[in-house]
């Protein structure tokens, strides 16, 4: 099995994940966890990464196994040699591949080669890791997920997308607020209608947040957008997570960014250092849940 979309998972298989991960953050360095002794892991990133990389790698070497940072420019990818090649190459000699890639055909291609487990750590479409790290947060937070009422406030991309469809899966409401040319990819809110998703689309940040009990976002320009960056600061300028927006919201109401941020710009530092805020536990769980995932689906 592999992990590409978040909407390969069912509502259980979710649920079975996070209550491992939830075990593995109350059992970490209590004693060792061993279950991927002697495995192997193969890391390919195609694009810089902190929070992707050191919780995979970290959380592999927890688990017993050892994981292999691959850049693209340490391949034989960039000098020519097919996707499907290298997925059937590296699954002679690892038990379980990651790709942080740009094209999500990329991650498509290796998946459909591989005779190994292969897991989507970031493409253009989806952020399944992130989606589990969020949830798991989110459940901390609330001590449940059905129901509760979810406010995206940005641009409607990867880690939107997967938002939206983990939504429609733990039977939870997203109201996503962006400009018009940046909503959410039509085939992530069909996909997600179909798995019986609550969508509602807004321009205007504030009809997003009212009674919303997370309020989440991302930064304005992701890696890759660098051309359209003076464009996307001048469209995106109200879509800001700050102490007023936060007012809208229900009381008990959590902010939350997947990072890295940029202060000022889409979130403000008085909410992300503030009370309100689960940043911190939010990147915190990004181990814990790539740990569940990793026993999960090569134990």
């Amino acid at each position: 099995m592999n992990l590409i979309s978040i909407s390969d998972l069912s509502r259980k298989q979710i649920i079975e994940i996070l209550d491992s991960a939830d075990s593995f953050r109350d059992r970490r360095g209590k004693y060792s966890e061993m279950v991927l002794s002697g495995k192997s892991l193969a890391m390919i990133f195609e694009k810089p990464s902190t929070r992707t990389r050191v919780s995979l790698e970290v959380a592999f070497r927890e688990l017993g196994g050892h994981a292999l940072y691959l850049s693209a420019g340490e391949l034989q990818l960039g000098r020519g040699e097919t996707i499907a090649d290298t997925a059937r190459v590296l699954s002679r000699y690892v038990h379980g591949i990651t790709a942080r890639v740009v094209s999500h055909n990329t991650i498509s291609q290796l998946s459909e080669n591989a005779s190994v487990p292969v897991v989507n750590a970031l493409s253009d479409l989806e952020h399944p890791l992130q989606i589990l790290a969020d949830l798991m947060t989110m459940r901390q937070r609330f001590g449940r997920l059905e129901g509760l009422k979810i406010a995206w406030v940005g641009d409607g991309n990867n880690v939107c997308n997967s938002l939206i469809l983990s939504s429609a899966i733990m039977g939870m409401s997203i109201s996503v607020a962006s400009p018009p040319s940046y909503k959410p990819k039509a085939q992530i809110l069909e996909k997600a209608k179909s798995l019986g998703g609550r969508i509602r689309l807004f321009i205007e940040p504030t009809d997003a947040a009212k009674n919303a009990d997370v309020v989440s976002t991302d930064t304005w320009v992701s890696m890759g957008d660098e051309a359209d960056e003076a464009e996307r600061l001048r469209v995106f300028g109200r879509y800001q997570i700050n102490a007023n927006l936060m007012e809208l919201a229900s009381e008990n109401a959590i902010a939350m960014h997947c990072l890295p941020a940029h202060r000022g710009q889409e979130i403000t530092d008085e909410v992300i250092d503030g009370p309100q805020s689960a940043v911190f536990d939010e990147t915190e769980n990004r181990l814990h849940t790539a740990k569940a995932v990793l026993a999960w689906l090569m134990k």
